[in-house]
């Protein structure tokens, strides 16, 4: 942000935040200087940690058009939604079907009031404080039941948040949560941070750097290794071709990031509620 740009209420230019560092490995402008200063020090093990960020985009953007496209999904809710883009999910989803609905949750200040004025003027969106560790709460939350019809088929979206659970908050039994409450037919998207152990183990040891950094600047970050990040999944049945580096999977005509080593630590995966 520019210095002459008021600051919103509730919000700490003195803590680095996730979604303000996101905001910036991804270009864009929402971000502090306590942030910049987090996302460098990432990139000193990660050099080509933007490009993944831009790449965390653009699997979104693929799999909102084909769940919006292929599989007839209406409706999404984006849990950690983060500050807003280009090519958000209600955009991408309403140029597939004008008539779809989206619900994003967040519990950054800074994300909230750049959502609520990006939806101002919406009639199919909308944005609420939430907290992925308290599934219940947004599940039940007045506006989820409002713009959600949980009879029909609904797209639920993990991006880039699981990871930020420590594992004694128990992201397993969260995900669990969520994907009991979807219907049949629904959808579920995960990008996790992956540490590729002995597939890679060159990769793997700099993914342990960088699972420090994160936790020594941001308090969070965790690498899992895949079977972990599969259970997330459940017994949904995972659509092709599985769970794989973000560029990998169903690839489109956009160019997709020139990712280096930062390609075998970022994977994504969508899967269907039988």
């Amino acid at each position: 942000m520019t210095a002459d740009e008021p600051i919103p209420p509730g919000v700490d230019v003195t803590t680095p935040s996730i979604a303000r560092v996101y905001d910036f490995m991804v270009g864009g402008k929402d971000n502090f200087a306590i942030d910049r200063m987090a996302a460098q020090r990432a990139l000193e093990i990660m050099p080509d940690a933007q490009e993944a960020g831009r790449a965390c985009r653009a699997f979104l953007r693929r799999v909102v058009r084909f769940l919006a496209a292929e599989r007839g999904i209406r409706q999404f809710l984006d849990i950690g939604s983060g500050l807003p883009t280009q090519t958000n999910v209600h955009q991408v989803a309403r140029e597939v079907n004008p008539a779809a609905r989206t619900v994003y949750v967040d519990n950054d200040p800074m994300v909230l009031v750049h959502g609520r004025a990006l939806l101002t003027d919406e009639g199919c969106s909308a944005i609420i404080e939430g907290d992925v560790r308290s599934p219940a709460a947004i599940l039940e939350h007045p506006v989820v039941r409002d713009y959600l019809d949980f009879r029909e088929p609904v797209g639920l979206l993990l991006l880039s948040i699981l990871h930020h659970l420590h594992d004694s908050e128990d992201p397993g039994k969260i995900a669990a949560s969520l994907r009991d409450a979807l219907p049949s037919g629904s959808h579920l998207a995960i990008i996790h941070f992956w540490d590729p152990a002995e597939e890679h183990p060159d990769i793997s040891a700099k993914v342990h750097d960088a699972e420090r950094v994160f936790n020594e600047t941001l308090g969070t970050g965790r690498w899992r290794r895949r079977s972990e990040i599969e259970a997330y999944f459940g017994d949904f049945e995972m659509v092709e071709p599985g769970l794989v580096p973000l560029a990998d999977w169903r690839p489109g005509p956009e160019a997709e990031a020139a990712q280096k080593d930062s390609y075998y630590t970022m994977i994504g995966g969508v899967a269907r509620k039988r």
